[in-house]
């Protein structure tokens, strides 16, 4: 992979990183094809704000990689989407209303 020093990093828009946090932190950038795989090998790596900021930045590895024809395997993580956008339990107990017995009164 070729370095990026910080000064090519601050020359890079906006749009060439997979992921820009709520802060304006630029994560994962996908300008070149070395880039690219390395988006896609540290994908599950990044904390993301959301489960749909998350899914966008799936979505603009998978485009970005088709771009430098980069074939993703389609067993492998970031080829599929994102299971669910729903928290994963809620105050009635796990997800879909079921009590368990540490949730049960």
């Amino acid at each position: 992979m070729t370095a990026l020093t910080p000064r090519a990093r601050e020359r890079l828009d906006k749009r060439q990183f997979a992921y820009v946090d709520k802060d304006g932190g630029e994560h994962l950038p996908i300008h070149d094809a070395s880039h690219v795989r390395n988006a896609i090998a540290r994908f599950n790596q990044t904390a993301f704000d959301s489960k749909a900021a998350k899914e966008r930045a799936r979505k603009k590895v998978l485009a970005a990689a088709k771009r430098h024809g980069i074939e993703v395997a389609k067993d492998d993580k970031i080829a599929r989407p994102t299971t669910s956008l729903r928290a994963a339990s809620t105050k009635q107990g796990p997800k879909g209303g079921r009590r368990t017995r540490s949730t049960a009164r």
